[in-house]
C-alpha cells in the first residue's frame, strides 16, 4: 500500500491539484483553485502534492509492485510502432543545464492528416527522464516490450541509442533522422565555403544525392573537398566518420518508398508540447527529483492517460 504524507485535503483535490500543477507554475495553480472551486491551497502545497505524485507514478523509483504504465491499444496486425527518443536541456539547481531525455510511441495508423501539408498523431505513449540512461531506458523497454509487432526507431547519432536498439530490437528498422543527418553535414559545409551561393549549391547537390540512396556518393564528395583550414579540417573528419557509421540509417528514398517516415518533427514538437511549455520558463530552475516528478505527470496527461494517476491517488488515500 502506498503511504504518503497527510495531505489535508480530498482526493479528488489532490487529483485537481496534481492536473493544474503540471499546466501551470505552482502559484497559478493556487490561484485557480482559489478562483475556480474557492479552495485555499498555497502554490508550496500545490508543489508538495504534484512531486510527491509525480515521484510516485515513477515506475523505477516507486516502490510498490502496482504497474502505473500507460499503453497504446492494442496493435492490428497491418501496424508499425514508431518509437523515437531525444533529448532537451532544462536548467537545474545543483547541476547546471541537464539533459531530459524523452521518447515518444506511436503507431502509424495514428499519424492522421488533418489539412493540406499538416499531419497529426493523434495518440502517443511519452516517457521522459531527467537523468542517465540507466533509468531511462528501462522505463521506456516497459512500454516498448509491450508492443509485439515491428517497430521502427528514428534518432540522432547518439551512440546510446542504437546500441540499446541493436540490443534488444534486433531486426528493426533503424533510421537517422534526416534533419540531423543534413545539420552534421550544413556544420562542415559553413566552415568549408565562404561563397554562400556555393555553399547553398553544394548543399542542394548532397540533400539531392541522401534522397536518391547515395550516401556513399555524398562520402566522396566531401572527401573530395580540399579543406581551406584546420577547422573545417576536423569537421570534415567528424562528417564523414558519422555518415559512414550511419550509412545503414539513411536509406532515405528506401524507407520513403516504405511509407515510412525518416524525420523526427513529431520529436520535436513532442519537446515543445511535453516539457519547455511547462519546465523551460523564464526564471525556472528544477531540482532532479522535482522534475522528474512533473514531468512525469505531463507524460501521462499528455499520453491521455490521467486516469491512471486518479487511480494511484485512490489508491494513495
Amino acid at each position: 500500500m502506498l503511504q504518503h504524507s497527510a495531505f489535508k485535503i480530498t482526493t479528488y483535490m489532490q487529483s485537481m491539484t496534481c492536473l493544474l500543477s503540471q499546466n501551470v507554475v505552482f502559484s497559478e495553480a493556487s490561484g485557480l483553485l482559489k478562483e475556480l472551486l474557492n479552495i485555499t491551497l498555497s502554490a508550496k502545497q500545490c508543489q508538495r502534492v504534484s512531486q510527491w505524485y509525480g515521484n510516485q507514478i515513477d515506475p523505477i523509483i516507486t516502490a510498490n509492485q502496482i504497474d502505473f504504465i500507460p499503453q497504446l491499444s492494442p496493435p492490428r496486425k497491418e501496424d508499425t510502432c514508431y518509437v523515437m527518443m531525444d533529448g532537451c536541456m532544462l536548467y537545474t539547481r545543483d547541476d547546471g543545464w541537464k539533459e531530459n531525455k524523452l521518447a515518444r510511441v506511436f503507431y502509424d495508423r495514428e499519424n492522421i492528416n488533418i489539412q493540406k501539408n499538416r499531419n497529426e498523431i493523434v495518440n502517443t505513449v511519452y516517457v521522459s527522464h531527467l537523468g542517465g540512461i540507466d533509468k531511462f531506458l528501462p522505463k521506456l523497454e516497459r512500454h516498448t516490450a509491450l508492443i509485439k509487432i515491428p517497430k521502427v526507431f528514428i534518432a540522432d547519432g547518439a551512440k546510446w541509442i542504437w546500441n540499446w536498439v541493436e540490443d534488444n530490437y534486433p531486426g528493426s528498422v533503424q533510421i537517422l533522422d534526416y534533419y540531423h543527418a543534413v545539420e552534421k553535414l550544413e556544420a562542415f559545409a559553413k566552415i568549408q565555403f565562404s561563397d554562400q551561393i556555393k555553399r547553398k549549391e553544394w548543399m542542394t547537390i548532397q540533400k539531392e544525392l541522401l534522397m536518391k540512396d547515395r550516401v556513399e556518393d555524398v562520402i566522396r564528395n566531401i572527401r573530395k573537398t580540399r579543406s581551406i583550414n584546420t577547422s573545417a579540417k576536423e569537421s570534415k573528419i567528424k562528417v564523414i566518420r558519422y555518415y559512414v557509421e550511419h550509412e545503414d540509417r539513411m536509406q532515405y528514398k528506401t524507407f520513403r518508398d516504405r511509407g515510412l517516415l525518416i524525420g523526427s518533427g513529431p520529436m520535436e514538437a513532442a519537446h515543445r508540447n511535453v516539457t519547455q511549455q511547462r519546465m523551460k520558463l523564464s526564471g525556472q530552475k528544477w531540482s532532479i527529483k522535482g522534475a522528474n516528478a512533473i514531468a512525469n505527470l505531463r507524460c501521462y496527461q499528455k499520453s491521455n492517460k490521467w486516469s491512471i494517476v486518479n487511480d494511484l491517488v485512490k489508491i494513495a488515500a
